[in-house]
């Protein structure tokens, strides 16, 4: 047996993934943590100690052979998306990058080695199709989308190097598509009926998607349908 770790547990999705994964029964224990939780089950993404805190702990049990950051900032209290140049805000850009990039590639360095050096290992970070740099027709939330890019980017860095240390392991970036959270409430009225997902309809389609993956898809970004998106 092996263990699954989820790293944004009590978001939406990713409450709902590690629900779904405790009722599939597939791994001998699903560690949970978030920022909101307290004690062993707290972890500050943005924070490289508190990354390896989290990892040190996951090192006393079974190996993961899955790990998933369902973390992600759009906006916040005072600040959102940027429509325009005069939007930008240094200070709220920085925070951007450090959820929607920094804080994946800091759980990357300490989550992965943690991981079999053989044998079929996920690691799967959410991102968003506005990441895409060839798909971006309509410009606007400038943080965002850059924020994300460069996390498609660093997705792409670390599956080839994970790829040295274990040819079967797979390092993907996921679209989830709009899900009725708190992150996409604000942005609901513009989403096409059929195409807002509930949480748990977003969890187990995305381990679907992961499921259906081998070695030759890492380091790329898909969708919640299976489809590929071009970078």
């Amino acid at each position: 047996m092996s263990a699954a770790v989820i790293i944004g547990a009590s978001g939406g999705i990713g409450g709902a993934i590690a629900d779904a994964l405790e009722e599939e029964g597939a791994f001998s224990i699903v560690h949970r943590f978030a920022r909101s939780s307290t004690g062993t089950a707290h972890i500050d993404i943005t924070d490289d100690a508190s990354v390896a805190n989290a990892a040190a702990f996951v090192s006393k049990g079974d190996a993961p052979t899955l790990v998933i950051v369902a973390t992600g900032i759009l906006h916040d209290a005072d600040n959102g998306p940027e429509k325009a140049l005069k939007d930008l805000n240094a200070a709220w850009l920085t925070q951007v990058y450090a959820v929607n990039a920094i804080g994946p590639a800091l759980v990357a360095k300490h989550f992965l080695p943690l991981m079999p050096r053989a044998g079929r290992t996920v690691f799967a970070a959410l991102s968003a199709r506005v990441g895409s740099i060839s798909d971006n027709r309509l410009g606007g939330w400038h943080g965002y989308r850059a924020s994300k890019a460069a996390l498609n980017q660093l997705i792409r860095t670390i599956s080839i190097e994970e790829r040295r240390r274990n040819s079967s392991s797979i390092v993907v970036a996921l679209h989830p598509g709009t899900v009725d959270t708190a992150l996409s409430k604000p942005f609901q009225g513009n989403v096409a009926p059929g195409h807002l997902f509930d949480a748990g309809r977003a969890a187990v389609q995305l381990l679907d998607v992961l499921d259906g993956l081998r070695p030759p898809d890492s380091g790329k970004l898909f969708a919640w349908d299976g489809a590929e998106v071009s970078p």
